[in-house]
């Protein structure tokens, strides 16, 4: 068992980030891990040759299960879903794929997958697995897998930011976002954002939030200086959640909301506020991603 053991704890930050991606919730990530873990300490160690590879099947296959189950859960959810953010260490920055594949943008891009594409798609595009070990881990066979992939891979390129955002330029457009809803300035607000951009709020039905996407620049930039003027005591601080730059929202010194960007073409075509207070628990603390 200390082998065992020993093997799940080396393996843990990537098996977290696997079913992270599979799931967009991390506190449904950790109860994957847990069921990965007692599935993995009751395996006959001795007949297995590779410990990633056996850890990695094992925890594919309780996401897709639990995904399923969320998909029905998000069926009934009060309002807007979006992912949970994270807190992320600041490596996660620095693999540019990792981050690109956690980003906010890209997460709500891998809910229009189906579970077994989504599965597909996160194990070969950002963990680099071979078709074999995807099949064994989808219970598909290696053709069907392919196809599966490539049909995933052309879903999200259809729909993925257009362009390639650096960092700076995503710190430099939160910046200017924070300057002019501090400042009450629309015409700065309305300079930086699309004209079909649009806001997603995830209030989870405990906390106050749009209930359904408001799309159009104007319509936004209105709706969100104008709700910001009626109340007192917030303030905004830069962070990095999901490998991004990202902004905290406070109230009186508590945190309320994470808000993340989309940019497409230089301007600000996304924006989710995320206000549920069950998916804040992770901004409290780093999280470490690995592939």
């Amino acid at each position: 068992m200390d082998a065992a053991t020993d093997a799940f704890v080396s393996h843990r930050n990537l098996l977290f980030t696997i079913a992270y991606e599979m799931l967009g919730s991390a506190a449904d990530a950790e109860d994957v891990l847990q069921e990965t873990w007692l599935r993995w300490a009751g395996v006959d160690h001795g007949t297995v040759e590779n410990s990633r590879a056996y850890l990695v099947r094992i925890v594919t296959r309780q996401a897709l299960s639990r995904l399923r189950t969320l998909g029905r859960r998000k069926e009934s959810y009060v309002g807007s879903w979006l992912p949970e953010p994270l807190l992320t260490t600041p490596d996660v920055a620095e693999d540019v794929e990792l981050a690109d594949s956690v980003s906010m943008a890209m997460m709500l891009v891998l809910e229009t997958l189906t579970p077994t594409e989504r599965a597909v798609f996160v194990l070969r595009e950002v963990f680099d697995l071979d078709y074999d070990e995807i099949a064994t881990a989808v219970d598909k066979n290696a053709t069907a897998v392919r196809q599966i992939a490539h049909r995933a891979r052309s879903h999200v390129a259809s729909r993925r930011p257009r362009g390639t955002v650096s960092q700076d330029q995503t710190r430099d457009a939160l910046a200017a976002f924070q300057r002019a809803t501090e400042t009450g300035d629309l015409q700065g607000l309305l300079d930086l954002l699309a004209p079909d951009v649009v806001l997603l709020g995830d209030g989870g039905g405990v906390k106050q939030a749009v209930p359904r996407p408001i799309v159009g620049a104007d319509k936004v930039a209105r709706l969100l200086l104008g709700g910001l003027l009626k109340v007192t005591g917030w303030t905004m601080e830069p962070a990095s959640a999901n490998g991004h730059p990202a902004l905290i929202v406070r109230f009186d010194g508590e945190l309320d909301t994470v808000i993340a960007l989309r940019i497409d073409d230089g301007l600000i075509s996304g924006l989710y506020a995320v206000r549920n207070p069950e998916k804040l628990s992770h901004m409290q603390q780093e999280t470490t991603l690995r592939r």
